[in-house]
C-alpha cells in the first residue's frame, strides 16, 4: 500500500567534490570540519553515499541516482530536498537558495527526468527571487504534512515568510511558522533538523520551538492527524535523529535514518515507530560533517509514474 507521506521512488546525488561548505558555516550548527584531506573526505562521503543508495534499493525503494563531479563546485549537491520538491498531482517546485554555492545545485537533468519517468503537470519555479535576496530551501525549510496539507516551517532566513505563503497557496498547504533554537540558543537553520514526518508517527524536539503556545499547535496539529508524537531531546536531535525520512519500500514503509540517529533512540520511541515502519540506518558519517544527514540526502518523488 502507498502512503502519501512516504513516496516509493527518490532522487539522490553522487558526490564527487563533497565538502563542509564555508558559505552555510555561520548559520549550521551541525556543521564540523572533517579530520581529514578534501580528497579523503570527497571519497568516504561518495562510499557513504553508494552505500546508502544499495541499502535503499535492497529494502525495495526507487532510486535515481545522478553524479555531480564537482566542476560548479556544489560542495552541498548531496543534498538535494532543498532545491526541489514534488507533489502529489503532478506538481514540482523549484527553490532559491540562500548561499550561491547552492544555487549552482539546480540542474535540468533531474527535472527532465521526472518528466520522462512521471506523470508532471506544472513546474513552479521560484529560483527567480534570489535576485531580491528570498530563500526558501525546499524540504529542508519545510517539513510537509502531506496528509494534513501543512508546512510546518521555522522562521529564517532559509525561509522568507512571504515565499512561504506564496508556495502554500500555489500547493495548498497550511503554514505554520515557529522560532526554534538548540540547547545552546542558537537559532535552527532548517526545519528538517528537529522534525520529521511518517505516516503513523511524527518525531521532533518540542522544546526547541521557542513560544509555548505555537509548541502546544505544532503538538496538536500532528496529533489532529491521527499521529503519535515522539518527543525529542535536544541531545537526540544533535545526534541528527530528527532528520529522517519515511518511505516506502517492497515489503511496506521503512524509516531512512542515519546508524548515528538510531542509536540515540530509546527503546520506547523504536517500539512505536516500528509498529507502522521498519528502521533502516545508514551509516553517512562523513556526510553528516555537512551539516545534514539522511532527510537531507533524500528527495522524495511523491508522482505517479507515467
Amino acid at each position: 500500500m502507498l502512503s502519501l507521506q512516504a513516496p516509493s521512488a527518490v532522487v539522490m546525488i553522487r558526490p564527487h567534490a563533497f565538502a563542509s561548505n564555508p558559505e552555510t558555516r555561520d548559520d549550521n550548527a551541525f556543521q564540523t570540519l572533517a579530520n581529514r584531506s578534501a580528497e579523503a573526505t570527497s571519497a568516504a562521503a561518495r562510499d557513504e553515499h553508494d552505500r546508502a543508495v544499495e541499502q535503499l534499493c535492497e529494502a525495495g525503494v526507487t532510486v535515481h541516482v545522478f553524479d555531480d563531479h564537482g566542476e560548479r563546485d556544489t560542495p552541498d549537491s548531496v543534498f538535494p530536498n532543498n532545491w526541489f520538491s514534488t507533489h502529489p498531482g503532478g506538481h514540482v517546485a523549484i527553490y532559491p537558495m540562500f548561499v550561491p554555492s547552492r544555487r549552482r545545485e539546480r540542474r535540468a537533468d533531474v527535472i527532465e527526468m521526472l518528466k520522462q519517468d512521471y506523470r508532471v503537470q506544472d513546474v513552479i519555479d521560484y529560483s527567480g527571487l534570489e535576485q531580491d535576496d528570498l530563500a526558501l530551501e525546499g524540504t529542508g525549510a519545510m517539513v510537509l504534512d502531506h496528509v494534513g496539507r501543512i508546512a510546518y516551517t521555522v522562521k529564517s532566513h532559509r525561509a522568507d515568510p512571504v515565499l512561504l505563503e506564496r508556495f502554500c497557496t500555489h500547493f495548498n498547504y497550511e503554514p505554520i511558522a515557529f522560532e526554534a533554537r538548540d540547547a545552546q540558543g542558537r537559532d535552527v537553520y532548517h526545519t528538517n533538523v528537529l522534525m520529521g514526518i511518517g505516516t503513523q508517527y511524527a518525531m521532533i524536539c518540542l522544546d526547541m520551538i521557542t513560544e509555548p503556545e505555537r509548541r502546544d499547535t505544532v503538538r496538536t496539529r500532528l496529533e489532529e492527524t491521527g499521529r503519535t508524537v515522539i518527543d525529542l531531546s535536544y541531545d537526540q536531535i544533535a545526534e541528527f535523529a530528527g532528520n529522517a525520512i519515511e518511505l516506502t519500500g517492497r515489503d511496506g514503509l521503512v524509516l531512512a535514518l542515519s546508524s548515528r540517529a538510531l542509536a540515540a533512540l530509546t527503546p520506547e520511541q523504536i517500539a512505536i515507530i516500528e509498529a507502522s515502519a521498519t528502521p533502516l540506518p545508514l551509516s553517512v558519517p562523513t556526510i553528516e560533517t555537512a551539516g545534514g544527514s539522511v532527510r537531507c540526502m533524500i528527495a522524495g518523488i511523491h508522482l505517479a509514474r507515467r
